[in-house]
């Protein structure tokens, strides 16, 4: 992303009920507890990061519980950070009987994952589901390449984290892992990576493949354009190419490319959003983002993105004979969007934050659309086309 430091909260199952009956002991086993959910800190690099004003308080110097990530070795740091499933999940205490967080919570994994399940959608025949086995697959490769992005985002970034206190302590800034440990890591998840894309079509592979230059490059953006979210919108949004092609063999341009227009669109809402959060740190150590760019103009242009998205998505409609169901989706994720602009403060970082993360709602209401809006086609009428062979084979006998 085009912001750069923050912290990742505590997810589901993070609060631990109140062990044993009142009194001494357990106030202690509650002290315990709470002592064993501190946040851990993390890049605002990262899709999904919440503004540092929310960050609690550190362990203070000599405190009894500590977060067995404050012990962990240089490379289970890197591990914990960069692999969107392990990185996500707390390594403390309690890791034996609850992960904290999990990676299918987090708004980055959700926002490279949706715009693939509206192209599994749209590729489905009339009158049917998606296709479950494709939706799983790109959903395993979501959580990989976010990883993967993660991990080069850092590497890219390690002399900016440098220079930031929060972010100085990072394995790769800190000098604990060194770049061929970094490579040898982003390896290993390039390669689990290639394994799903290799279960794929020729076509799909080749598309996957065509993908590595964006997911390379897209972190360098915010050095050199004002227009960084617009790299990451067009790397993000790639499965909605590859979704259709995975699905028909090749992609239809008619309902592939606005499709791919609308999620570029969306996504040039909700980070300039997300950017709003850093924009002071942005500035101060030379970083661009459409933040900086739009100002107090923010909405202006936040509102002219939406209106483009939610005319690709007709058009998509149009394309791929759409019904009812579907429009009423579009309308609504058209009405949550003018309300995230409409009622966002850019210049509170928390109701940013807010506005960002129910970007997944915009997502899901439209697959949800995408999906029932299928399943109102009549489905291809299978009887007739063999009445019809029968009528002509009788014609020609």
């Amino acid at each position: 992303m085009a912001a750069r430091s923050g912290w990742t909260p505590a997810g589901p199952g993070a609060h631990h009920r109140d062990v044993g009956s009142a009194g001494p002991a357990s106030a202690g086993l509650r002290d315990a507890a709470r002592a064993r959910t501190q946040p851990v800190r993390r890049s605002r690099s990262e899709l999904g990061a919440p503004p540092a004003a929310a960050l609690p308080a550190a362990h203070a110097p000599g405190q009894a519980h500590r977060t067995r990530s404050e012990t962990q070795s240089a490379f289970h740091m890197l591990v914990k950070r960069h692999t969107t499933g392990l990185h996500r999940w707390s390594l403390n205490r309690c890791y034996s009987r609850k992960f904290r967080q999990v990676a299918l919570f987090l708004p980055g994994t959700w926002l490279l994952y949706l715009p693939c399940t509206w192209s599994i959608g749209l590729a489905a025949d009339p009158g049917c589901f998606p296709d479950w086995y494709m939706l799983s697959l790109f959903g395993t490769g979501a959580i990989l390449m976010r990883g993967a992005g993660c991990t080069i985002n850092d590497m890219w970034d390690r002399d900016f984290d440098k220079k930031v206190e929060r972010t100085a302590n990072r394995p790769i800034a800190a000098g604990d892992i060194s770049a061929f440990q970094s490579f040898v890591f982003l390896g290993a998840q390039l390669t689990l990576a290639l394994g799903v894309l290799l279960h794929l079509n020729y076509y799909s592979i080749a598309m996957g493949a065509a993908s590595l230059l964006l997911v390379v490059t897209y972190p360098l953006m915010k050095r050199v354009t004002f227009w960084p979210q617009l790299a990451l919108g067009l790397t993000f949004n790639w499965g909605a190419l590859l979704g259709w092609s995975a699905v028909k063999g090749s992609c239809d341009p008619a309902v592939c490319l606005p499709l791919y227009f609308s999620g570029v669109m969306w996504t040039l809402i909700y980070d300039t959003i997300y950017a709003h959060q850093d924009k002071k740190d942005d500035a101060l150590i030379g970083l661009k983002s459409t933040a900086l760019l739009f100002r107090e103009n923010t909405k202006q242009w936040l509102s002219g993105f939406g209106v483009a998205m939610v005319g690709a998505l007709s058009l998509v409609g149009a394309s791929s004979g759409q019904t009812l169901p579907y429009y009423a989706a579009v309308a609504a994720v058209g009405a949550h969007l003018a309300h995230q602009i409409y009622t966002v403060d850019i210049h509170r970082a928390e109701d940013c934050w807010e506005k960002f993360t129910s970007n997944r709602t915009v997502g899901l209401l439209l697959f949800l659309g995408i999906v029932l809006g299928n399943l109102y086609k009549d489905k291809p009428d299978e009887t007739k086309g063999v009445d019809a062979v029968g009528e002509e084979s009788e014609r020609t006998s």
